[in-house]
Protein backbone atom coordinates (compact mmCIF):
# COMPACT_ATOMS: atom_id res chain seq x y z
CA UNK A 1 0.00 0.00 0.00
CA UNK A 2 1.28 3.04 -0.75
CA UNK A 3 2.34 6.16 1.74
CA UNK A 4 0.93 9.25 0.49
CA UNK A 5 -2.58 10.03 -0.23
CA UNK A 6 -2.32 10.52 -4.10
CA UNK A 7 -0.95 7.42 -4.64
CA UNK A 8 -3.83 5.30 -2.21
CA UNK A 9 -6.32 6.91 -4.09
CA UNK A 10 -5.06 5.69 -7.71
CA UNK A 11 -3.90 2.40 -5.93
CA UNK A 12 -7.66 2.00 -4.72
CA UNK A 13 -9.12 2.72 -7.99
CA UNK A 14 -7.02 0.17 -9.78
CA UNK A 15 -5.86 -2.80 -7.74
CA UNK A 16 -8.02 -6.03 -7.93
CA UNK A 17 -10.56 -3.85 -9.73
CA UNK A 18 -13.19 -4.69 -12.45
CA UNK A 19 -15.02 -1.90 -12.89
CA UNK A 20 -15.99 1.40 -11.77
CA UNK A 21 -19.22 3.36 -12.23
CA UNK A 22 -18.68 6.49 -12.30
CA UNK A 23 -15.06 6.22 -12.19
CA UNK A 24 -14.62 10.25 -12.60
CA UNK A 25 -17.02 11.04 -10.70
CA UNK A 26 -16.00 8.82 -7.34
CA UNK A 27 -12.10 9.93 -8.20
CA UNK A 28 -13.18 13.37 -8.01
CA UNK A 29 -14.87 12.84 -5.04
CA UNK A 30 -11.92 11.00 -3.51
CA UNK A 31 -9.28 13.75 -4.63
CA UNK A 32 -11.82 16.40 -3.31
CA UNK A 33 -11.44 15.06 0.43
CA UNK A 34 -15.16 14.10 0.53
CA UNK A 35 -16.14 12.21 2.96
CA UNK A 36 -18.08 8.97 1.50
CA UNK A 37 -20.57 6.50 2.89
CA UNK A 38 -18.94 3.13 1.67
CA UNK A 39 -21.87 0.62 1.35
CA UNK A 40 -21.00 -3.13 1.08
CA UNK A 41 -23.42 -6.05 2.04
CA UNK A 42 -23.58 -9.35 3.20
CA UNK A 43 -25.87 -12.23 3.54
CA UNK A 44 -25.26 -14.48 6.25
CA UNK A 45 -26.38 -17.38 4.27
CA UNK A 46 -23.58 -19.74 5.81
CA UNK A 47 -21.43 -19.55 9.13
CA UNK A 48 -17.78 -18.55 7.26
CA UNK A 49 -16.46 -15.83 4.63
CA UNK A 50 -14.24 -17.37 2.45
CA UNK A 51 -11.06 -15.35 1.22
CA UNK A 52 -12.84 -14.95 -2.50
CA UNK A 53 -15.67 -12.47 -1.00
CA UNK A 54 -12.63 -11.22 1.61
CA UNK A 55 -11.20 -9.10 -1.63
CA UNK A 56 -14.11 -6.43 -1.14
CA UNK A 57 -13.18 -6.31 2.22
CA UNK A 58 -9.91 -5.58 1.91
CA UNK A 59 -10.87 -2.95 -0.53
CA UNK A 60 -13.67 -1.47 2.33
CA UNK A 61 -10.41 -1.81 4.41
CA UNK A 62 -8.44 1.03 1.15
CA UNK A 63 -11.69 3.58 2.05
CA UNK A 64 -11.57 2.82 5.75
CA UNK A 65 -7.81 3.93 5.99
CA UNK A 66 -8.52 6.99 3.39
CA UNK A 67 -10.94 8.02 6.50
CA UNK A 68 -14.41 7.09 5.03
CA UNK A 69 -17.29 5.74 6.62
CA UNK A 70 -17.89 2.02 6.25
CA UNK A 71 -21.33 1.04 6.27
CA UNK A 72 -21.40 -2.51 6.82
CA UNK A 73 -24.81 -4.13 6.19
CA UNK A 74 -25.54 -7.97 7.44
CA UNK A 75 -28.68 -8.45 5.13
CA UNK A 76 -30.70 -10.93 7.89
CA UNK A 77 -33.49 -10.15 5.62
CA UNK A 78 -32.23 -10.45 2.29
CA UNK A 79 -30.49 -13.78 3.46
CA UNK A 80 -33.79 -15.08 4.04
CA UNK A 81 -35.04 -15.12 0.03
CA UNK A 82 -31.30 -15.55 -1.56
CA UNK A 83 -29.61 -13.18 -4.03
CA UNK A 84 -29.88 -15.30 -7.37
CA UNK A 85 -26.88 -13.61 -8.46
CA UNK A 86 -24.95 -16.68 -10.49
CA UNK A 87 -27.32 -19.11 -9.31
CA UNK A 88 -29.01 -21.62 -11.99
CA UNK A 89 -31.54 -22.57 -9.92
CA UNK A 90 -33.91 -21.06 -7.16
CA UNK A 91 -32.32 -20.72 -3.79
CA UNK A 92 -34.53 -21.98 -0.89
CA UNK A 93 -35.70 -19.88 2.06
CA UNK A 94 -33.37 -19.49 5.37
CA UNK A 95 -35.21 -19.70 8.42
CA UNK A 96 -34.56 -16.93 11.15
CA UNK A 97 -32.93 -19.45 13.33
CA UNK A 98 -30.70 -20.69 10.69
CA UNK A 99 -29.74 -17.24 9.80
CA UNK A 100 -28.85 -16.46 13.54
CA UNK A 101 -26.87 -19.79 13.56
CA UNK A 102 -24.74 -18.31 10.47
CA UNK A 103 -24.67 -15.30 12.21
CA UNK A 104 -22.49 -16.46 15.40
CA UNK A 105 -18.87 -15.43 13.81
CA UNK A 106 -19.66 -12.98 11.10
CA UNK A 107 -18.24 -10.26 12.63
CA UNK A 108 -15.55 -11.60 14.31
CA UNK A 109 -14.16 -12.93 10.77
CA UNK A 110 -14.64 -9.25 8.89
CA UNK A 111 -13.26 -8.16 12.19
CA UNK A 112 -9.95 -9.70 10.62
CA UNK A 113 -10.22 -7.16 8.06
CA UNK A 114 -11.66 -4.32 8.88
CA UNK A 115 -11.64 -2.18 12.11
CA UNK A 116 -14.82 -2.74 13.45
CA UNK A 117 -14.64 0.31 15.97
CA UNK A 118 -14.83 2.52 12.63
CA UNK A 119 -17.56 0.55 11.44
CA UNK A 120 -21.61 1.25 11.17
CA UNK A 121 -23.39 -1.89 11.40
CA UNK A 122 -26.64 -2.20 10.26
CA UNK A 123 -29.03 -5.44 9.42
CA UNK A 124 -31.48 -4.65 7.24
CA UNK A 125 -34.75 -5.95 8.74
CA UNK A 126 -33.87 -2.34 10.10
CA UNK A 127 -36.24 -0.99 7.57
CA UNK A 128 -37.30 -3.92 5.28
CA UNK A 129 -38.98 -5.40 7.27
CA UNK A 130 -41.41 -2.60 8.17
CA UNK A 131 -42.56 -2.19 4.44
CA UNK A 132 -46.13 -2.37 3.92
CA UNK A 133 -47.42 -4.20 0.53
CA UNK A 134 -48.20 -0.89 -1.51
CA UNK A 135 -44.47 0.81 -0.23
CA UNK A 136 -43.03 -2.80 -2.46
CA UNK A 137 -45.67 -2.79 -4.87
CA UNK A 138 -44.43 0.92 -5.57
CA UNK A 139 -40.68 0.24 -5.19
CA UNK A 140 -41.26 -3.12 -7.98
CA UNK A 141 -42.68 -0.22 -10.13
CA UNK A 142 -39.27 0.99 -10.78
CA UNK A 143 -38.27 -2.35 -13.00
CA UNK A 144 -40.23 -4.17 -16.00
CA UNK A 145 -40.26 -7.93 -16.11
CA UNK A 146 -38.32 -7.59 -19.46
CA UNK A 147 -35.10 -5.46 -17.47
CA UNK A 148 -35.42 -8.29 -14.66
CA UNK A 149 -35.16 -10.93 -17.58
CA UNK A 150 -31.33 -9.17 -19.41
CA UNK A 151 -29.83 -10.84 -15.84
CA UNK A 152 -27.53 -13.21 -17.35
CA UNK A 153 -28.59 -15.96 -14.84
CA UNK A 154 -32.49 -15.70 -15.24
CA UNK A 155 -32.37 -15.52 -19.02
CA UNK A 156 -30.09 -18.70 -18.80
CA UNK A 157 -32.37 -20.33 -16.96
CA UNK A 158 -35.58 -18.98 -19.14
CA UNK A 159 -33.82 -20.64 -21.46
CA UNK A 160 -33.66 -24.04 -20.54
CA UNK A 161 -36.80 -23.77 -19.14
CA UNK A 162 -35.79 -23.70 -15.78
CA UNK A 163 -38.38 -21.88 -13.52
CA UNK A 164 -37.70 -18.33 -11.74
CA UNK A 165 -38.85 -17.39 -8.25
CA UNK A 166 -40.95 -14.26 -8.38
CA UNK A 167 -39.75 -13.24 -5.07
CA UNK A 168 -36.11 -13.72 -6.77
CA UNK A 169 -36.56 -11.06 -8.96
CA UNK A 170 -37.36 -9.03 -5.15
CA UNK A 171 -34.19 -9.69 -4.41
CA UNK A 172 -32.27 -6.30 -6.35
CA UNK A 173 -35.22 -4.40 -5.09
CA UNK A 174 -34.07 -4.69 -1.20
CA UNK A 175 -30.58 -4.55 -1.97
CA UNK A 176 -31.60 -1.08 -3.91
CA UNK A 177 -33.60 0.27 -0.97
CA UNK A 178 -30.61 -0.80 1.49
CA UNK A 179 -28.58 2.07 -0.49
CA UNK A 180 -31.84 4.51 -0.01
CA UNK A 181 -31.84 3.87 3.90
CA UNK A 182 -28.07 4.06 4.12
CA UNK A 183 -27.62 6.97 1.63
CA UNK A 184 -24.91 5.47 0.09
CA UNK A 185 -22.37 7.37 -1.81
CA UNK A 186 -20.58 4.37 -2.97
CA UNK A 187 -21.32 0.23 -2.99
CA UNK A 188 -19.21 -2.20 -3.08
CA UNK A 189 -19.34 -6.08 -4.86
CA UNK A 190 -17.93 -8.83 -6.45
CA UNK A 191 -18.61 -8.69 -10.45
CA UNK A 192 -21.65 -11.15 -9.90
CA UNK A 193 -23.11 -8.02 -8.13
CA UNK A 194 -23.38 -5.68 -11.10
CA UNK A 195 -26.95 -5.91 -11.53
CA UNK A 196 -28.06 -5.69 -8.21
CA UNK A 197 -25.66 -2.13 -7.38
CA UNK A 198 -26.86 -0.93 -10.92
CA UNK A 199 -30.69 -1.37 -9.44
CA UNK A 200 -29.17 0.45 -6.13
CA UNK A 201 -28.42 3.41 -8.37
CA UNK A 202 -31.99 3.25 -10.43
CA UNK A 203 -33.85 3.03 -7.13
CA UNK A 204 -31.78 6.23 -5.48
CA UNK A 205 -32.77 8.07 -7.98
CA UNK A 206 -36.59 7.40 -7.45
CA UNK A 207 -36.26 8.15 -4.26
CA UNK A 208 -34.81 11.93 -5.09
CA UNK A 209 -31.40 10.90 -3.60
CA UNK A 210 -28.26 10.90 -5.90
CA UNK A 211 -27.17 7.81 -7.37
CA UNK A 212 -24.47 5.90 -5.29
CA UNK A 213 -21.11 5.33 -7.32
CA UNK A 214 -20.57 1.25 -7.72
CA UNK A 215 -17.33 -1.09 -7.52
CA UNK A 216 -16.53 -4.22 -8.65
CA UNK A 217 -13.57 -6.24 -7.47
CA UNK A 218 -12.16 -8.82 -9.12
CA UNK A 219 -13.86 -12.82 -8.22
CA UNK A 220 -11.51 -15.06 -6.96
CA UNK A 221 -11.54 -18.90 -8.82
CA UNK A 222 -11.63 -22.20 -6.10
CA UNK A 223 -8.53 -24.05 -5.37
CA UNK A 224 -9.63 -26.16 -8.53
CA UNK A 225 -10.20 -23.88 -10.99
CA UNK A 226 -14.32 -23.28 -10.54
CA UNK A 227 -15.88 -20.78 -8.89
CA UNK A 228 -15.50 -19.95 -5.02
CA UNK A 229 -18.04 -22.07 -3.69
CA UNK A 230 -18.68 -24.06 -0.24
CA UNK A 231 -21.01 -26.36 -1.68
CA UNK A 232 -18.30 -27.65 -3.71
CA UNK A 233 -15.66 -27.38 -1.18
CA UNK A 234 -13.04 -25.27 -3.10
CA UNK A 235 -12.56 -22.70 -0.35
CA UNK A 236 -10.32 -21.45 1.58
CA UNK A 237 -11.96 -19.45 4.82
CA UNK A 238 -10.82 -16.75 7.06
CA UNK A 239 -11.42 -18.70 9.95
CA UNK A 240 -9.66 -21.80 8.68
CA UNK A 241 -6.65 -23.20 11.27
CA UNK A 242 -3.13 -21.56 9.49
CA UNK A 243 -2.16 -25.31 8.88
CA UNK A 244 -5.32 -25.87 6.70
CA UNK A 245 -4.94 -22.33 5.28
CA UNK A 246 -1.09 -23.19 4.06
CA UNK A 247 -2.20 -26.98 3.12
CA UNK A 248 -5.36 -25.44 1.15
CA UNK A 249 -3.21 -23.32 -0.73
CA UNK A 250 -0.37 -26.18 -1.52
CA UNK A 251 -3.42 -27.88 -3.81
CA UNK A 252 -3.83 -24.78 -5.44
CA UNK A 253 -3.57 -25.71 -9.54
CA UNK A 254 -0.27 -24.34 -10.96
CA UNK A 255 -1.83 -21.54 -13.45
CA UNK A 256 -3.94 -19.95 -10.62
CA UNK A 257 -0.65 -18.84 -8.92
CA UNK A 258 -0.08 -15.45 -10.48
CA UNK A 259 -4.22 -14.67 -9.47
CA UNK A 260 -3.85 -15.31 -6.00
CA UNK A 261 -0.92 -13.57 -5.59
CA UNK A 262 -2.83 -10.52 -6.82
CA UNK A 263 -6.49 -10.93 -5.40
CA UNK A 264 -5.48 -12.87 -1.88
CA UNK A 265 -1.81 -11.19 -0.54
CA UNK A 266 -0.90 -7.69 -0.16
CA UNK A 267 2.37 -7.87 -1.74
CA UNK A 268 3.22 -5.36 -3.94
CA UNK A 269 2.75 -5.29 -7.50
CA UNK A 270 6.24 -5.03 -7.90
CA UNK A 271 7.06 -8.21 -6.17
CA UNK A 272 4.11 -10.15 -7.86
CA UNK A 273 5.57 -9.06 -11.24
CA UNK A 274 8.70 -10.63 -10.31
CA UNK A 275 6.85 -13.93 -9.10
CA UNK A 276 5.15 -14.45 -12.57
CA UNK A 277 9.19 -13.68 -14.38
CA UNK A 278 10.20 -16.82 -11.94
CA UNK A 279 6.87 -19.11 -13.69
CA UNK A 280 8.30 -17.97 -16.59
CA UNK A 281 11.44 -18.90 -15.87
CA UNK A 282 10.52 -22.14 -15.04
CA UNK A 283 10.82 -21.88 -11.18
CA UNK A 284 9.25 -25.25 -9.97
CA UNK A 285 5.18 -23.70 -8.65
CA UNK A 286 5.69 -25.80 -5.32
CA UNK A 287 8.13 -23.30 -4.12
CA UNK A 288 5.50 -20.27 -5.25
CA UNK A 289 3.05 -21.97 -3.64
CA UNK A 290 4.94 -22.13 -0.49
CA UNK A 291 5.40 -18.59 -0.83
CA UNK A 292 1.54 -18.06 -1.15
CA UNK A 293 0.44 -19.71 1.40
CA UNK A 294 2.96 -18.11 4.12
CA UNK A 295 1.30 -14.62 2.76
CA UNK A 296 -1.89 -15.68 2.90
CA UNK A 297 -1.60 -17.01 6.76
CA UNK A 298 0.13 -14.40 7.48
CA UNK A 299 -2.75 -12.08 6.62
CA UNK A 300 -5.49 -13.46 8.38
CA UNK A 301 -3.08 -15.08 11.62
CA UNK A 302 0.10 -13.23 11.80
CA UNK A 303 3.68 -13.84 11.10
CA UNK A 304 4.03 -16.23 13.65
CA UNK A 305 1.55 -18.89 12.11
CA UNK A 306 2.58 -18.33 8.73
CA UNK A 307 6.32 -19.91 9.93
CA UNK A 308 4.38 -22.49 11.95
CA UNK A 309 2.04 -23.71 9.20
CA UNK A 310 4.83 -23.77 6.79
CA UNK A 311 6.87 -25.98 9.16
CA UNK A 312 3.67 -27.96 9.94
CA UNK A 313 3.38 -29.13 6.00
CA UNK A 314 7.16 -30.00 5.30
CA UNK A 315 7.12 -31.59 8.16
CA UNK A 316 4.17 -33.65 7.58
CA UNK A 317 3.64 -33.63 3.19
CA UNK A 318 7.46 -33.41 2.77
CA UNK A 319 9.44 -35.59 5.23
CA UNK A 320 6.08 -37.88 5.76
CA UNK A 321 6.40 -36.67 9.85
CA UNK A 322 3.51 -37.25 11.98
CA UNK A 323 2.73 -34.31 14.26
CA UNK A 324 2.28 -34.59 18.05
CA UNK A 325 -0.55 -32.56 18.29
CA UNK A 326 -2.83 -34.13 16.23
CA UNK A 327 -7.10 -33.90 16.48
CA UNK A 328 -8.28 -36.79 18.39
CA UNK A 329 -10.42 -39.52 17.10
CA UNK A 330 -13.63 -40.65 19.19
CA UNK A 331 -14.86 -44.21 18.14
CA UNK A 332 -18.03 -44.49 20.14
CA UNK A 333 -18.86 -47.85 21.24
CA UNK A 334 -15.38 -49.12 20.88
CA UNK A 335 -13.45 -50.92 23.07
CA UNK A 336 -9.64 -51.30 23.08
CA UNK A 337 -9.06 -54.32 20.46
CA UNK A 338 -12.25 -54.53 19.03
CA UNK A 339 -12.66 -54.39 15.40
CA UNK A 340 -13.63 -51.61 12.96
CA UNK A 341 -14.39 -50.81 9.80
CA UNK A 342 -12.27 -48.46 7.61
CA UNK A 343 -15.81 -47.02 6.46
CA UNK A 344 -16.98 -46.60 10.36
CA UNK A 345 -13.85 -44.90 10.89
CA UNK A 346 -14.30 -42.18 8.25
CA UNK A 347 -17.70 -41.53 8.89
CA UNK A 348 -17.02 -41.08 12.70
CA UNK A 349 -14.57 -38.26 11.48
CA UNK A 350 -17.13 -36.07 10.54
CA UNK A 351 -15.08 -35.23 7.64
CA UNK A 352 -17.38 -36.63 4.46
CA UNK A 353 -20.56 -35.54 3.76
CA UNK A 354 -22.38 -39.21 3.47
CA UNK A 355 -21.29 -42.67 3.62
CA UNK A 356 -21.44 -42.88 -0.29
CA UNK A 357 -18.32 -39.70 -0.30
CA UNK A 358 -16.47 -41.77 2.84
CA UNK A 359 -16.74 -45.06 0.53
CA UNK A 360 -15.52 -43.20 -2.66
CA UNK A 361 -12.56 -42.00 -0.91
CA UNK A 362 -11.50 -45.10 0.73
CA UNK A 363 -11.95 -47.09 -2.97
CA UNK A 364 -9.54 -43.93 -3.97
CA UNK A 365 -6.65 -43.96 -1.65
CA UNK A 366 -7.32 -41.85 0.81
CA UNK A 367 -7.58 -43.53 3.83
CA UNK A 368 -4.37 -44.57 5.79
CA UNK A 369 -4.55 -46.63 9.29
CA UNK A 370 -1.52 -46.91 11.37
CA UNK A 371 0.55 -45.85 7.96
CA UNK A 372 -1.53 -48.66 5.97
CA UNK A 373 -3.55 -47.87 2.86
CA UNK A 374 -6.45 -49.50 2.62
CA UNK A 375 -8.89 -49.67 -0.32
CA UNK A 376 -11.61 -51.56 0.88
CA UNK A 377 -13.95 -49.89 2.62
CA UNK A 378 -15.35 -52.78 4.61
CA UNK A 379 -11.83 -54.03 5.48
CA UNK A 380 -12.09 -53.81 9.55
CA UNK A 381 -8.91 -53.11 11.86
CA UNK A 382 -8.33 -53.72 15.56
CA UNK A 383 -8.08 -50.11 17.42
CA UNK A 384 -6.30 -49.91 20.63
CA UNK A 385 -6.00 -46.38 20.71
CA UNK A 386 -3.34 -43.75 19.77
CA UNK A 387 -3.34 -45.24 16.33
CA UNK A 388 -2.80 -42.28 13.48
CA UNK A 389 -5.35 -42.14 10.79
CA UNK A 390 -5.34 -40.35 7.35
CA UNK A 391 -8.39 -39.29 5.92
CA UNK A 392 -8.01 -37.56 2.34
CA UNK A 393 -4.43 -35.80 1.63
CA UNK A 394 -3.99 -33.47 4.93
CA UNK A 395 -6.18 -34.89 7.52
CA UNK A 396 -4.32 -36.67 10.31
CA UNK A 397 -5.90 -37.77 13.47
CA UNK A 398 -4.81 -40.06 17.00
CA UNK A 399 -7.88 -42.33 17.69
CA UNK A 400 -9.22 -42.40 21.28
CA UNK A 401 -11.25 -45.29 22.41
Amino acid sequence: MPDNKEEKIEYLLSRNVDDIIDRAHLREALHAGKKLRVKHGIDPTGPKIHIGRAVVLWKLREFQELGHTIVLIIGDMTAQIGDPSDKLEKRPFLSRVEIEKNLKDYLPQIGKVLDLKKVEVRYNSEWLAKLDFREIAQLAQTFTIQQMLERKNFKDRARANQEIGMQEMLYPLMQGYDSVAVKADVELGGTDQLFNLLAGRKIQERYGQKPQDIFTTKMVLGLDGRKMSTSWGNVINILDAPEDQFGKVMSLRDELISEYFETATDLSLAEIAGIKKELKKGTNPKTLKERLGFEIVKRYHGESAARKAQEHFEKVFSRHEVPDDLPKLKLKGISAGKKISALDIVVAAGTMKSKSEARRLIEGGGFEFDGKTIKNPLEEVVVSGGEVVRIGKKSYFKTVV
